[in-house]
């Protein structure tokens, strides 16, 4: 997808966790290490290219790039094509260990490559909504070397320079409103020379892949009729202009240069994921762990404290006058499990938080032990699709159990409710998005029949798994409740202004906001900048907090609603643990004003739409969480007191 990187920024897991290449070492599928001789061919590949001002990514060939004798599209997973991957051969011959000066890459040097006037207004739009190209080599992406100082008020001679990495490179740039094109790459391929026996051919493997972009003008380019070329020294050659307004002419050329390395394959992708930010990220969980302290601090008070107290004098055997005084949570004993208000929607939005919470703590998980690294191209979201596919039979069975504990009766229509409400919301506005990158002929449009196997994967797995979860659980036992249900619904007293529901959305939001948003900036930044998340290990961390956290704040607010006699908290505990999402969409609009150089229409519309199914998936996710820990909670007070 556009941003898909939405939902980087999904392979079987089955196939994931199969072992491959040998006996003696694992390696996920696809990304074993591959041997290289001398010389032979180590083939340059093309994914996309990307703009963060525009979120639409586009393949290589929708430029007038050189192309070779046979275009050779490669066969992707799901999670590539919805992350608008293409990946496809290029005219690159680049083989191990052999250097090349400086070669034509098509056409000869006596009949330069012609611009038409409709290609060059492409390419000067490219440039002006800065994209990016992003090639691959032994599926090592392609990286710019960034140099600065990293204090500028020191200027000493033997500073060192502090290096980062640009995730593709800058397909040009512009100088008083001038496009200029690169159409010079010096490739810089780094390799690790492999430990043989003596007597065997030595072998060598890819592990960084560096690019130096250049424009160079066609008249500073000199070149023989065998596509040699010599570049022009910096100091003397000008950029190659690309006039929007007629044809241009210029060469596409490119360098190869090898050197040896240290860095071991297994740390090949190190020089990518470096981050300047790690401390930031300690700072993170360091500043959860403290917010979660404090909110158990808070929660073991009311329960060591109040509570205690509660009971004890609530199974006093007092005089009746004591008793006619009571106030308080036991009052509403007789209404507390009564069945709320649509309990079908309820339940159905309860069973698709529950296949959400399985499927992240799985997929967090599994990327935390390195099965989903960015070397696996598209694995992440793949996995991620299918595995909300197979979460849905335990999102079946509790949402059935819950509905017949709900006293619902009508299984068969609450199992299509919770297999379609979640799902059918997702897939429309999916859907309508698709239809606006469709009309901009971006990569990132997924193709007809890629939409056509996601729904045969909703109806066809999804779906029956639904089913099936739903009728074990409704066949079960319902929650056995502790306390019975009055006939008669007990009047509720007036409420003050801070038991309002939206009162208690900001309020019981904004601690599990607290322990995650320096994770979430990471996260939209891996999704709306182009760059790699890899750091899951965190992530576990953090999500376990959220757990936490989500919980103990469920159960804070429900206690206080009780003890005003309000029984009405199936919903408003769903709703109000959810209350972090708010401030989620809160952050993303931020984000969007701040940090995102986005001013067109569709862009924009793809932004808050993917960011709609985030904040959605989040507050099922987080409500969800809240509702099973205030339900298990309720359940255990009103099971420690004695009822008359």
């Amino acid at each position: 997808m556009a941003a898909s990187g939405v939902l980087e920024k999904l392979t079987c897991p089955v196939v994931l966790l199969l072992l491959c290449h040998g006996v003696s070492s694992f390696y996920v599928p696809g990304v074993a290490p591959i041997n290289f001789h001398q010389k032979d061919p180590v083939e340059i590949k093309a994914v996309k290219l990307t703009s963060s001002r525009t979120q639409l990514p586009y393949e290589y060939y929708s430029l007038p790039f050189c192309h070779p004798q046979t275009v050779t599209y490669k066969a992707e997973n799901l999670g590539e094509v919805l992350r608008g991957d293409r990946i496809v051969n290029t005219p690159f011959q680049v083989f191990m260990n052999v250097e090349k000066k400086c070669e034509v890459l098509c056409e000869s040097p006596s009949k330069p490559v012609t611009l038409t006037k409709e290609a060059s207004k492409l390419i000067a739009e490219r440039i002006q909504e800065e994209y990016y190209v992003h090639l691959i080599a032994d599926n090592l992406p392609v990286a710019t070397r960034l140099e600065f100082y990293s204090n500028r008020e020191e200027e000493e001679k033997n500073k060192e320079k502090d290096i980062q990495f640009e995730h593709g490179y800058r397909l040009g740039f512009m100088d008083s409103r001038k496009f200029y094109l690169h159409n010079h790459l010096s490739f810089i391929l780094y390799y690790h020379r492999e430990d043989v026996e003596e007597n065997q051919e030595p072998t060598y493997r890819v592990v960084r892949f560096e690019v130096v972009p250049q424009s160079i003008k066609l008249a500073d380019l000199k070149a023989d009729e065998k596509g040699a070329c010599v570049l022009p020294e910096a100091a003397n050659s000008a950029p190659q202009e690309i006039d929007p307004t007629k044809e241009n002419k210029l060469l596409f050329t490119y360098s190869v240069h090898w050197e040896e390395s240290d860095i071991k394959w297994a740390s090949r992708w190190d020089t990518y994921l470096t981050m300047s930010d790690v401390q930031i990220h300690w700072f993170s969980i360091i500043n959860s762990v403290v917010v979660v302290f404090f909110l158990s601090g808070i929660l073991s008070m009311i329960i060591i404290r109040t509570l205690r107290k509660d009971i004890a004098n609530y199974n006093k055997e007092d005089d009746i006058e004591d008793t006619m005084e009571e106030s308080g949570w036991k009052l509403v004993h007789g209404d507390v499990f009564r069945p709320p208000q649509y309990p079908m929607i309820l339940s159905s939005l309860l069973g698709s938080g529950i296949q959400l919470f399985c499927m992240i703590l799985i997929v967090i998980f599994v990327a935390m032990l390195g099965m989903l690294s960015p070397s696996s191209r598209g694995a992440l979201m793949t996995t991620a699709c299918f595995l909300f596919m197979f979460m849905g039979v335990f999102g079946g069975f509790s949402a059935g159990r819950l509905y017949r504990t709900l006293k619902g009766h009508r299984w068969k229509k609450g199992a299509f409710c919770t297999a379609t409400l979640y799902p059918g919301v997702v897939f429309g506005i999916c859907f309508i998005l698709n239809c606006f990158i469709w009309g901009k002929h971006s990569s990132g449009a997924v193709p007809f029949p890629t939409m056509v196997a996601l729904l045969c994967m909703w109806f066809g797995i999804s779906l029956p798994l639904v089913y099936l979860g739903y009728y074990f659980g409704f066949r079960k036992q319902p929650y056995d409740n502790p306390v019975r249900t009055n006939q008669i619904p007990r009047q509720i007293p007036e409420q003050r202004w801070y038991m309002n529901r939206f009162v208690g959305i900001l309020m019981a939001g904004i601690l599990p906001f607290g322990a995650m948003f320096i994770e979430l900036f990471f996260i939209f930044s891996a999704i709306w900048e182009n760059q790699f998340y890899y750091l899951f290990g965190f992530l576990f961390l953090v999500f376990i907090i959220l757990v936490v956290s989500c919980s103990q704040i469920s159960i804070v607010m429900v206690y206080f609603q009780l003890c005003a006699e309000d029984y009405r908290w199936w919903w408003r505990t769903f709703l109000v643990s959810g209350g972090s999402a708010f401030y989620v969409l809160i952050y993303a609009v931020f984000y969007f004003v701040n940090k995102l150089d986005i001013v067109e229409f569709i862009p924009s519309l793809l932004y808050f739409g993917y960011t709609a199914l985030m904040v959605l998936s989040f507050w099922l996710l987080t409500g969800t969480i809240g509702f099973y820990a205030a339900y298990m909670f309720v359940r255990k007070i009103y099971a420690a007191v004695k009822i008359d």
